[in-house]
């Protein structure tokens, strides 16, 4: 039974997202931006801080309440969600994995309050889906730390304003043991950020390298104090299972759009004198969408369920991201092939989408990576059993 608070915050932000954001769809897209009065809008609504805890400002929901709020964000273009995402999900959840009792309560208000932006510095461009090979690294010097390095694709990078910064400081430590997670403020001397990456789709998410040539900072920005040194590979791969849940639920929202337009589109659509919802091979492929969003939207349901009681924090979510960032691809390609030579046009709704929906196969992890995050657990799992 979800609690009757939650469920009015649900209905806000739904009304939100179809009322205010959907007609302003195309604007984002052309302008690569969302509007400043859609951002005061959703950090007013409390979307910068939904999944940090009231304790420190946020709305503090659970796993299995953010997965349903995100189904409604995902109904609209996935840059409304990605300017909050990462305040909430893999740079907010730094500081509340890993950061000393003194640091949350510094700079998570901040965070939940959409005071600041937030940017999750890991991906490196010889270090992706492998964080554990990245190069950037931060040496003590006095009282503090110098952190040299480069990072690609970071979200949300040219309007940041704290970068969660992961740097090896300890060469000779094993590749994942040697990494620590730093708290770096944007006009940090020595920090930079590259111009905007130009993107497939997505518009309005913004994306860039960072440069990191010197950069001083005190001991003090380090996550989690002394204690957070050699720590920042574990503390990313928890904000990273958090994240794929979320991601997850973000490919749900998007598909439950997608099967409303293909639907739309085929009972309106004439041919021959009849809708083409009336054909059975575009029955197959309404069908074919419609399962798809059924079993993605059962599937996140289960492993957010299953995270917040702590039986499932690894498999569930990488098979959550995998099945459901899969599934609104295929969901997305129907769309496209329902609605023919319009589905091709650019300002046809599915056509956007399906730019949009390419990336989640990518990011948070690729969908190869979910496979052998998988594959390993269960067969060490097996091992265990065994011996």
């Amino acid at each position: 039974m979800l609690d009757s608070d939650f469920v009015e915050v649900v209905g806000a932000v739904r009304r939100f997202v179809r009322d205010r954001v959907v007609p302003l769809e195309n604007e984002i897209e052309q302008r690569d931006e969302i509007p400043a009065a859609i951002r005061e809008q959703a950090a007013g609504m409390g979307l910068f801080g939904f999944a940090i805890p009231e304790v420190y400002g946020g709305l503090g929901l659970s796993m299995s309440e953010e997965v349903r709020l995100v189904f409604e964000l995902g109904w609209t273009t996935p840059s409304f969600r990605s300017m909050f995402g990462t305040n909430n999900g893999i740079a907010g959840h730094v500081l509340l994995e890993g950061a000393t009792d003194a640091q949350k309560k510094e700079y998570l208000p901040r965070i939940a309050a959409g005071e600041w932006t937030a940017s999750f510095a890991l991906t490196e461009a010889e270090a992706g889906s492998d964080p554990s090979g990245l190069a950037t690294t931060a040496r003590r010097d006095g009282d503090g730390w110098v952190i040299e390095g480069s990072k690609r694709y970071i979200t949300n990078a040219p309007v940041a304003d704290v970068f969660m910064v992961f740097a090896r400081t300890d060469p000779d430590a094993p590749a994942h043991k040697g990494i620590t997670a730093f708290m770096v403020e944007a006009g940090t001397p020595g920090l930079s950020v590259g111009p905007r990456d130009h993107k497939m789709g997505q518009a309005g998410a913004w994306t860039a390298d960072v440069y990191l040539d010197g950069v001083r900072v005190p001991a003090s920005t380090l996550i989690g104090g002394e204690e957070g040194v050699g720590r920042g590979f574990a503390t990313a791969m928890r904000c990273l299972a958090h994240g794929r849940i979320h991601i997850a639920a973000l490919c749900v929202g998007m598909a439950q759009r997608l099967v409303e337009e293909t639907v739309n589109f085929a009972a309106a659509r004439q041919q021959g004198g009849h809708p083409i919802g009336e054909f059975q091979l575009i029955q197959g492929l309404i069908a074919d969408s419609a399962t798809d969003l059924y079993a993605a939207r059962a599937l996140v349901l289960d492993a957010a369920a299953r995270f917040d009681d702590g039986t499932d924090t690894r498999v569930g979510p990488s098979a959550a991201k995998y099945f459901a960032s899969e599934a609104v691809g295929r969901v997305a390609d129907r769309a496209v092939q329902v609605h023919g030579g319009a589905g091709y046009i650019r300002g046809v709704p599915v056509e956007r989408f399906y730019r949009d929906a390419r990336l989640f196969r990518i990011y948070e992890g690729t969908s190869q990576i979910q496979q052998v995050i998988i594959a390993r657990q269960l067969l060490r799992e097996a091992a265990d059993r065994a011996s």
